[in-house]
């Protein structure tokens, strides 16, 4: 197989040359049919190539054609035994992970800090998780992986689940041993699911943590979009056969899929795989260069804190992505947001995410050291914006995070319940029927079925006052909330 081939790429390109007379659908037929400006703004070499699956341009529920060489040629690169494109983004690919191990009823191992993909495919495929919980930084406050220790003491309890599903790396970078988590869950022939949202590069370059298929893993949820060059909304499923049928996991994407399949972030998974063949080592060094500069620069912004390679060496960091800049503004007695929020207002700079303490900046091929460089300054701006304004002696907190709750009914059984809304405030000892979340990352709170504390209800205010963005109920002003219903005895 020639990796510097684009078969689904070129073939759309060779198929709009030919400049047929389209009696199908898209209807607006290469932007002839839209609004002008739209038009425009989009241009027509893209609209050219917003097709359908006619027959010449094969269909991804029943590859044979330029998309079953694509989807090959990925599997190559990404050293899988099959690959699935996905158009329904990483949480599409994610929910068919689950969906392809779990029945009613079954268990998986799953750490409590996963994305809401992966408990709304435990809702949709009837399974009971069995939580791990995740380290805890206790100067960052953020979750970083599940030890091979941990997952080796939910297997010795429950022998029967149907998977092991580890976020590799976590959003903001860090990978705990997958190796060695793949090697305990293989012995129970247990097979491992690996969240690879974040970590599409990291097959490409030795110095970053091993990428899923390179440690063993059984099936990967891989998002080329993220940090791969593709287009938003275009991830790869990649799989390993043994414990996983690829022909099992084709009928559960296929459930999860539209049918009318988008083939621009189709071609543009196509030749992002390319480019990481062929031009990703160099790319990829030359960003981690450029971010082991910034850190360096940062960290020279008192009181500012970007973490680095001294985050390692528990069984929770285990290795690191040196091309995601976590900044601590804790000791400048701000909060994340407020930052974000600063220099989103005074720097027209925006970040990839924030929380109570901590920005999370990503450096990737897209970055040169003028858009660095731009971070920086306006770090430094910031910096000086809040010593004058007093923040740094007026505001100290702890950094902390909650308790887990206490899973009291399955997530499956309390999304359809018969329920009732009450206050939030009055909620603690209830069991919850619905997502509390910050997005991003969309790491839950709160899933249904658990029993809601005081705690964590003063946690979630906590966030709602630092501007911080929660989802996940129908109120979304999150005054009430959705219960099991529970009833009182008849006097």
């Amino acid at each position: 197989m020639q990796q510097n081939e684009t078969p689904l790429f070129t073939g759309l390109v060779n198929h709009a040359t030919k400049n047929p007379i389209q009696f199908h659908i898209p209807g607006h037929k290469k932007g002839k049919g839209m609004d002008p400006e739209f038009r425009s703004f989009i241009g027509d070499n893209a609209l050219s190539i917003d097709l359908i699956n006619i027959q010449p341009l094969d269909d991804l529920h029943h590859p044979h054609g330029m998309i079953k060489k694509a989807q090959d040629l990925a599997a190559e690169a990404f050293g899988a035994d099959a690959t699935f494109f996905s158009v329904q983004g990483t949480s599409g690919a994610i929910m068919t992970m689950v969906m392809t191990v779990c029945s009613p009823g079954d268990k998986i191992i799953v750490p409590r800090n996963v994305h809401k993909s992966v408990m709304s495919a435990i809702i949709f495929s009837g399974a009971t998780p069995v939580f791990i919980h995740p380290e805890i930084d206790p100067k960052l406050g953020i979750s970083h992986g599940i030890t091979p220790n941990a997952v080796k003491k939910a297997l010795e309890q429950h022998p029967d689940a149907k998977g092991v599903l580890v976020i590799n790396p976590t959003y903001f970078g860090i990978s705990a041993n997958l190796e060695e988590i793949v090697s305990i869950s293989h012995d129970y022939d247990v097979p491992v699911l690996v969240d690879e949202a974040h970590g599409v590069h990291i097959h490409f370059h030795d110095r970053l943590p091993l990428s899923a298929m390179q440690a063993g893993a059984d099936m990967a949820a891989t998002s080329v979009h993220k940090l791969g060059g593709s287009m938003t909304q275009s991830s790869v499923l990649n799989v390993k056969e043994g414990l996983i049928s690829a022909k099992r996991v084709q009928t559960i994407i296929s459930m999860l899929t539209t049918t009318s399949t988008s083939y621009l972030l189709l071609a543009s998974l196509d030749v992002a795989r390319k480019r990481l063949v062929m031009d990703g080592y160099e790319l990829i060094e030359q960003s981690i260069q450029l971010a082991e500069k910034t850190r360096e620069e940062i960290n020279g912004i008192s009181p500012l804190y970007c973490v680095g390679k001294e985050i390692l060496g528990t069984d929770a960091t285990y290795d690191y992505d040196p091309t995601k800049l976590i900044i601590s503004v804790h000791d400048l007695g701000i909060t994340g947001y407020e930052a974000e929020v600063w220099l989103r207002k005074e720097a027209n700079l925006e970040v990839e995410l924030s929380d109570l303490y901590n920005l999370l900046c990503i450096v990737t091929p897209g970055d040169t050291e003028e858009t660095t460089s731009a971070l920086v300054y306006a770090l430094k701006d910031m910096v000086e914006a809040f010593r004058e304004s007093g923040g740094e002696t007026t505001k100290k907190f702890d950094v902390h995070a909650p308790d887990i709750p206490i899973l009291a009914v399955s997530p499956r059984d309390a999304f359809y319940s018969e329920t009732e809304v009450i206050p939030f405030k009055e909620s603690a000892g209830r069991t919850i029927a619905e997502f509390v979340m910050v997005y991003p990352p969309g790491i839950p709170i709160f899933i249904p079925g658990e029993v809601i504390t005081e705690e964590n209800l003063q946690y979630i205010d906590e966030n709602i006052e630092a501007g911080l963005p929660v989802q996940g109920p129908e109120d979304d002003e999150l005054k009430m909330i959705r219960v099991i219903k529970e009833y009182k005895a008849i006097k």
